[in-house]
């Protein structure tokens, strides 16, 4: 099972505060053991959201809109993409995640969808596009 573990965002991030190198150090042990035991796919940190735009879609129309971002609890700062066996396996890996923000802070952890979740709403056509895609992207 895929996971995306979504650090969120807090006051601090969002001004862009750094993290001491004690921070930086624990952070790194912790992605170091989720290397080593086969968990970590991918992961990084994410600028401030005044750095960020977002797209509004309303049917044809596109609209641009600058950060930053006024709801900083539901902003994301950070991610990782982890391969577990389930849910209890990737909240186990987050318990045990040194504190990522300054001070108070949460990770969210979101389950990626697999094809088999669509159901007969995938033909063996969607399939086999789905399938050709992720191969060309490991081949990157």
């Amino acid at each position: 099972m895929r996971v995306m573990v979504l650090v969120k965002a807090t006051e601090d991030s969002e001004a862009g505060r750094m993290p001491p190198p004690e921070m930086f150090e624990a952070m790194g042990k912790f992605n170091e053991e989720l290397v080593n035991a086969g968990v970590l796919l991918d992961g990084d940190g994410l600028k401030p959201s005044s750095q960020a735009k977002r797209v509004a879609f309303d049917g044809p129309k596109r609209t641009v809109i600058d950060g930053p971002f006024a709801e900083t609890r539901e902003l994301v700062a950070g991610y990782w993409i982890w391969q577990v066996k389930d849910m209890a396996e990737a909240v186990e890996w987050v318990k045990r995640c040194p504190n990522p923000m300054f001070g108070p802070s949460e990770i969210e952890i979101r389950p990626y969808y697999e094809m088999s979740d669509f159901g007969d709403a995938v033909t063996p056509e969607i399939r086999e596009r789905d399938e050709r895609l992720r191969g060309q992207l490991k081949d990157r």
